[in-house]
């Protein structure tokens, strides 16, 4: 799933690149409700070859939904790009909070049609999808990649033309979203095996992976805020500050302390947050407009990797170590972006 996350971005920031976003985004819904049904077949002939190869296929097709913040930024005013990609990443709020609470209700129909009932969730996914891609191929009008003007002092874009090589906020937009991805994804991956470790019940896990799963999209608005009004390197160096306070948190935090564990992992949400939308700003801002789509798709890439390799490296890391090790080098690890927001900022454009 991860590994197709990573084709798939790579793949469909071309593809809006060469042809819109309309064609690019609409696409990528269309793959993954392919990849959904491919799960449920896979699943339901018991053949895991198809099954694998389904979940590569959803996995290239739902990196659309985040690729979608940078459509958001398309056609909005230099002033108000981190709003509009913020209100993108504040609807996303609605399924993360709804979605898990279907898998009841889709596993009975699962049941009811005579299907394994774990492919319940991707008969929903299929339908979601294909109903976002006609949306898309009928309603998405005019089409929103209209090349959007270089915002302010410091902008790279024309400099990164003249010398061919990436502008130095483009590196550093995708260093705060590739670190902020494998920071959470580390400590978020491992904060339920902790808890259930030392003797919370399920309902506890739930609630603590909820809160930060709304922590990581409800503050998007305001992120976004913040990145018009102080800009993009100041909220991803508020970032990587809050990461940190987060990680420090959750290694400090007493193993039987649901509250203080809970906390830890909204801070862990909202310095994500932070991070994903103040590094989009800088790398909008920064990335030439002749190769912006397929620029801002490899920035995903990197993104999706980190999460693939925070979540099996803190399984390791934990195991060698201990949880407190784990979520305080993580928030350590945070810092860096701080210094690469400091150094992109000195640079001559």
């Amino acid at each position: 799933y991860t590994v197709g996350a990573a084709f798939g971005a790579a793949f469909l920031g071309r593809v809006s690149q060469r042809f819109g976003r309309r064609p690019g985004l609409a696409l990528g819904n269309g793959v993954a409700a392919l990849g959904s049904a491919g799960v449920v077949a896979g699943a339901a002939a018991r053949w895991p070859v198809l099954l694998l190869a389904a979940l590569f296929v959803y996995g290239a097709g739902t990196i659309t939904g985040l690729l979608a913040r940078y459509a958001g930024a398309d056609l909005a005013p230099p002033e108000r790009r981190g709003r509009a990609a913020g209100t993108v990443l504040f609807a996303m709020t609605l399924g993360a909070v709804v979605g898990p609470n279907l898998i009841g209700p889709t596993g009975d129909l699962a049941d009811t049609w005579g299907l394994p009932r774990l492919t319940g969730p991707f008969l929903l996914a299929a339908a979601a999808y294909t109903a976002a891609a006609l949306v898309l191929v009928v309603w998405l009008r005019p089409d929103l990649l209209t090349p959007a003007p270089p915002q302010g002092p410091g902008t790279t874009g024309t400099g990164a033309r003249r010398t061919g090589r990436p502008a130095p906020g483009v590196i550093t937009g995708a260093t705060v979203m590739i670190t902020a991805q494998l920071v959470m994804i580390a400590v978020m991956t491992m904060t339920p095996v902790h808890m259930a470790d030392h003797g919370h019940t399920t309902r506890a896990v739930g609630l603590v992976i909820a809160l930060h799963v709304g922590a990581m999209f409800l503050p998007s608005p305001l992120s976004g805020l913040l990145a018009d009004r102080i800009g993009g390197r100041r909220v991803a160096t508020a970032a990587g500050a809050v990461l940190l306070g987060a990680g420090l948190l959750a290694g400090l935090a007493p193993p039987a302390s649901t509250p203080l564990l809970a906390c830890a992992l909204v801070l862990l949400g909202v310095g994500w947050n932070l991070a994903l939308l103040g590094g989009t700003a800088v790398l909008t801002d920064a990335a030439p407009a002749e190769n912006r789509a397929a620029v801002q798709g490899l920035a995903d890439v990197g993104t999706s990797v980190a999460g693939a390799t925070g979540g099996m490296a803190s399984g390791l890391v934990m195991g060698g170590t201990g949880y407190p090790v784990l979520a305080a080098a993580a928030g350590a690890l945070a810092l860096a972006v701080i210094p690469a927001v400091a150094m992109s900022g000195s640079r001559p454009t």
